[in-house]
């Protein structure tokens, strides 16, 4: 099983690539779904930049930020990124199959926002250095590409 563990982990993204653009090539984006999509994919992106620059992987547990809010605020930038993108391109069909791992997913982990956050004494700041060290520039060129093809297809 490790061995296959191993091997999903190196495919994992460029299977996720692949399997995007077939479901982008099939999408039929308007103005409309490409502005609410947009903002909602573009406040996760936003959220997944706030949360990598607060994250030091591996080294020390992030507790401010968005962490202070939430334990996975990368998964919930995530998250509102993959809905922008199906609401953008109106991939509502997709949402059937989307709403259902999600909803096995709830059902094995606490709700994003489990209240407020309690006072801490350790501070973290947000450093530009960590999230590139984090590598999340990638994300924020991946929806800019993903968002242009949208509106290209709904233009063309």
């Amino acid at each position: 099983m490790s061995s296959w563990g191993s091997i999903a982990q190196k495919i994992r993204v460029p299977a996720g690539t692949l399997l995007g653009v077939v479901f982008l090539l099939l999408m039929h984006p308007s103005r409309r779904s490409l502005l609410y999509g947009g903002i909602l994919a573009a406040l996760g992106a936003l959220l997944r930049l706030w949360a990598s620059g607060h994250i030091d992987k591996g080294r020390a547990l992030a507790t401010e930020g968005p962490y202070a809010f939430t334990r996975n605020p990368l998964y919930l930038g995530s998250f509102l990124m993959a809905l922008g993108v199906l609401l953008a391109g109106q991939g509502y069909w997709l949402l059937l199959a989307y709403g259902e791992r999600f909803l096995e997913y709830s059902a094995r982990v606490p709700l994003f926002l489990p209240g407020a956050p309690a006072a801490s004494a350790n501070t973290s700041s947000f450093l530009w250095s960590r999230v590139l060290r984090n590598r999340e520039h990638r994300t924020l060129m991946g929806l800019a590409a993903t968002e242009i093809f949208l509106i290209l297809k709904a233009v063309l």
